[in-house]
């Protein structure tokens, strides 16, 4: 069993060992995760529901294509079942906003400066970075909780700064610059998670 990407590439000779490879190192960092951590954040957005609080999400690069996909995905539970809607909003989304913030503020107030703006107490973000360090997802966690809100963090590497500072973590646990399988699982989470949260609303329970 490969315990570390570099072992991906070892007596590799064609591609198809390095897909294997690859997929052995997938499946092994699965098996490692926290499931009661995933958990705890299904209860989480589930609270956030019922009480009529909006969810946010935030990434960079790779983790805000996430970012996108997560909110839409939770956003989109209940239509089927006609339950009541998850409130979800990707801050990675707004290009305006986020270049003039950007561009008159610095990088790290582009979803500080979205979030002063909306956030409110008993909001939730989820907050998306392999490294856990990335300054403006640090700063964006550090407001919500200024301002009453519960944390999300989905780290990889050593969990960073965001394994300290959150209030729910789920950590894909790598060596550091492993930016594609963490990507991949922090994926594969959010279909773990709104594919049960859609089969619960359908199946009535």
């Amino acid at each position: 069993m490969v315990n570390n990407l570099k072992a991906v590439f070892q007596e590799v000779d064609i591609p198809v060992n390095y897909l294997k490879n690859y997929c052995l190192y997938i499946t092994d960092l699965l098996s490692k995760l926290d499931y009661a951590a995933i958990n705890d954040v299904i209860n989480c957005f589930c609270r956030a529901r019922n009480d009529g609080s909006t969810i946010y999400f935030i990434g960079n690069g790779g983790s805000a294509a996430t970012a996108s996909h997560f909110s839409q995905d939770l956003g989109e539970i209940g239509r089927k079942a006609g339950k009541s809607h998850f409130r979800t909003l990707s801050l990675t989304d707004n290009v305006s906003f986020i270049t003039a913030m950007g561009n008159d503020y610095g990088y790290d107030s582009i979803f500080t400066g979205q979030m002063s703006n909306l956030f409110k107490k008993s909001d939730v973000l989820v907050a998306i970075s392999a490294s856990g360090n990335s300054k403006n997802i640090v700063e964006a966690v550090k407001l919500a909780k200024e301002l009453k809100g519960i944390t999300i963090g989905l780290a990889g590497f050593d969990g960073g700064e965001l394994a300290r500072i959150c209030d729910h973590l789920i950590h894909v646990e790598t060596r550091k610059g492993e930016y594609g399988p963490v990507e991949d699982i922090h994926l594969m989470i959010d279909h773990m998670i709104t594919s049960y949260l859609t089969w619960k609303d359908l199946s009535g329970l």
